[in-house]
């Protein structure tokens, strides 16, 4: 079969390492979250370690220095800043290989024993800059797109920092992150209470105004109003709202008791997993709440639960107490990105998802035309029918938990922001699975894209840095 269009940057022995036999399982260690083993077995030995807090470090060298506190608060940073994103640092080999092995991406990596020197180095990095009174967010971004080190609290407060939760002047930080969270719990105060707890605290309120002589003779007699009667169908009534507004959280209710059943920081019968929930459905009707254009679709948990897994264990009590709040703010700012993907009324517009799957799939013709007309012309493959899932969820059902964390740095750490990104990484997808690809009908192929199979999340996500690039012809 002859291959056209396949770029000569694919050939590269740094891809071709066998794996190493497999290390004990993070789920023999009781003291580390369980993630689900799926999608990891016989990887080759790239993936990047299991996000747990950081395993003591016996070397002779001199430790990094503490990660620097984070109970200072943000201002919102600039999302302007640019800066080029640095390609992995082991494509400098350059020997052939065999195309389809390469491309197959199916030898994932086995799990890593420990931090590695490269992680060890990367920590030290990451801490220096964050140290700094004023962090260089585009030197923060560099780093951070080649995948951040598990540990020391450092994916915590880089991805608050990326998403402009924290501002780039250290200073500001402790205030900014009193006032953020302040006004997160009016926020539930306020949007959380039951229409009988507003009835009591303004007749409360009403019996507090009203003078002594006259509340201590005449029996107050409480006024409802047609807004506040149960029984209203009034657009303004507290109760009809109330009403609505409990389809949504029934809803939200059965989709979080259903994020992620194979880890048990999420699921389980323990208060830990019910408290965790329990966060998560607070933070999805408080933005359903504050967003009646879009409220909530299903979906969004998913999206909601790296965030919060992330920012809950950070090793930093202080800041894996406030993690809630901290979440909402940073999903409310990871959604801004890709809010009209989730609104139906644009779905068929320039910006809505039909029209970001089209533009993966003219991403697709440009690097691998050959692909391309075999899954939507030959094959008749509506890329509909995968991407959806794909692009809405941000990768988040097709890969092991901790890979996703891994795909997550580089997407928030991309100066041209998420959207982008993840379309390359989906086009990057499908290129690395062409042989089988190529061979398949539809039904092999709608099978294989809806189970994407395990792969190499470092040469994923180096193939994709590399579609940045239009190719020549």
């Amino acid at each position: 079969m002859v291959k056209k269009n396949v770029p000569d940057w694919l050939n590269s022995s740094l891809w071709t390492t066998a794996p190493s036999s497999p290390s004990p399982s993070s789920s023999d260690d009781p003291s580390k979250p369980a993630i689900s083993p799926s999608k990891t077995t016989g990887e080759p030995n790239f993936e990047p370690p299991i996000p747990v807090r950081p395993p003591t470090v016996t070397r002779e060298e001199q430790p990094p220095p503490p990660p620097p506190s984070l109970s200072q608060k943000p201002e919102i940073k600039d999302k302007n800043s640019r800066t080029s994103i640095t390609s992995n640092a082991n494509s400098s080999s350059s020997s052939s290989i065999d195309k389809d092995e390469d491309r197959d991406g199916e030898n994932g990596a086995s799990p890593a024993a420990g931090p590695s020197a490269e992680d060890i180095t990367k920590q030290a990095q990451l801490l220096t800059e964050l140290s700094k009174k004023v962090v260089n967010v585009k030197e923060l971004r560099k780093i951070a797109s080649q995948g951040l080190p598990d540990g020391a609290g450092i994916r915590s407060t880089v991805w608050k920092l990326l998403l402009g939760y924290l501002s780039p002047e250290r200073s500001q930080w402790s205030s900014e992150l009193a006032k953020k969270r302040s006004q997160y719990k009016i926020f539930k105060d306020e949007l959380l209470m039951n229409p009988s707890e507003i009835t009591r605290k303004l007749e409360k309120s009403t019996l507090d105004d009203e003078p002594k002589s006259e509340s201590r003779c005449v029996l107050s007699r409480s006024e409802i109003t047609h807004d506040e009667h149960p029984l209203s169908l009034g657009k303004t009534s507290v109760w009809n709202q109330f009403f609505q507004d409990s389809e949504i959280i029934e809803q939200i209710d059965r989709d979080v008791k259903r994020t992620h059943p194979d880890l048990h920081f999420f699921c389980g019968d323990s208060s830990f997993a019910n408290s965790n929930q329990e966060a998560l459905k607070s933070i999805l009707v408080v933005f359903a709440k504050l967003n009646p254009g879009i409220r909530y679709v299903q979906g969004m948990n998913e999206i909601l639960a790296p965030l919060y897994y992330v920012f809950k264990s950070d090793p930093d009590e202080d800041m894996a107490a406030c993690a809630e709040a901290d979440t909402f703010f940073c999903f409310v700012e990871l959604l801004s990105g890709f809010r009209d993907n989730f609104c139906q009324q644009l779905d068929n517009s320039v910006v809505g998802i039909r029209s970001t799957i089209t533009k993966l799939s003219q991403l697709l013709k440009e690097h691998d035309e050959e692909l391309w007309r075999h899954l939507e012309i030959t094959a008749k493959v509506n890329p509909q029918f995968y991407a959806f899932r794909w692009i809405t969820l941000l990768l988040t059902q097709e890969f092991n938990f901790a890979d996703s964390l891994h795909i997550w740095d580089t997407l928030l750490s991309d100066p041209e922001g998420p959207q982008e990104t993840l379309l390359r990484i989906c086009c990057a997808m499908l290129i690395l699975i062409r042989r089988r690809l190529l061979a398949g009908d539809f039904t092999t192929i709608l099978k294989l894209l809806q189970n994407y199979p395990p792969t190499n999340i470092r040469h994923l996500l180096y193939v994709a840095n590399k579609l940045r690039h239009v190719p020549t012809c």
